[in-house]
């Protein structure tokens, strides 16, 4: 073999070569692996409105919306329930939930509750309309360590309804008296409306006296004149008599 020719096969080798190292610096040039801190994909969760936010919801008046109309709404949503929980007395994957309200947290008969539900059930002693409606908007928030991983009705209407509609189902637990309206309260610093009496204000004045602030000089007593002595064997002095 001439040297010439080993110089072409000896070329061509290195030339191969360059080429693959320069292919595969250039593709982890253009392609650049970045290192995830954690595994998985970024989910956006909007926050709930905190202090500065939006006005934080008003627990609902039990008496004035347990209605046969919100009973109605509340099987429609019931839907979404129905793939873990019956509503008869029968448990499923979840507890029967015929009677749950008014019935003890972590107590239905036959279901194996998580020892956090237990341990709900020790510190209250119902299923009230306050402690279901937190509870279905944020299941695993408001007991941590339940079984239930529904992620909660985050509509309080549609909170309202399913609670209407699972009182109709065997509830022991009494509609209590709709919220009597309570009077509006003026903002602070509002005047009250005009005619409206304030409170402890201080009496009126009676007739003939000054009025308050007035100068000193009309409210001064003025010196009275004494009256003329009666004639003999007249009658009482003239001030006294009617008219005078």
């Amino acid at each position: 073999m001439s040297d010439l020719t080993f110089n072409k096969i000896f070329g061509g080798v290195l030339l191969t070569g360059l080429v693959i190292f320069g292919l595969k610096e250039g593709s982890d040039i253009v392609f650049a692996k970045h290192e995830l801190e954690k595994p998985g994909y970024e989910i956006a969760v909007a926050e709930e409105a905190g202090e500065g936010g939006a006005a934080a919801e008003v627990a609902p008046d039990w008496g004035s919306v347990l209605t046969p109309a919100n009973v109605a709404a509340g099987q429609a949503v019931s839907a979404k329930c129905a793939s873990c929980h019956n509503f008869t007395p029968e448990n499923h994957t979840g507890p029967g939930l015929f009677g749950v309200v008014g019935r003890k947290p972590g107590t239905h008969p036959g279901f194996a509750y998580s020892a956090a539900m237990v341990d709900f059930g020790n510190k209250n002693p119902v299923w009230d309309y306050d402690h279901l409606d937190t509870f279905l908007k944020a299941p695993g928030k408001d007991v941590s360590g339940t079984k239930m991983t529904f992620v909660g009705l985050k509509k309080q209407e549609d909170r309202i309804a399913i609670i209407a509609y699972l009182h109709s189902l065997g509830s022991s637990l009494p509609i209590p008296a709709p919220k009597p309206a309570g009077a509006p309260t003026p903002a602070a610093g509002e005047a009250p409306a005009a005619g409206a009496a304030a409170a402890g204000a201080a009496p009126a004045p009676a007739a003939g006296a000054p009025a308050a602030g007035a100068p000193a000089a009309a409210s001064a007593p003025t010196t009275a004149t004494p009256a003329p002595a009666a004639a003999k064997g007249g009658s009482a002095d003239a001030s006294k008599r009617p008219g005078g």
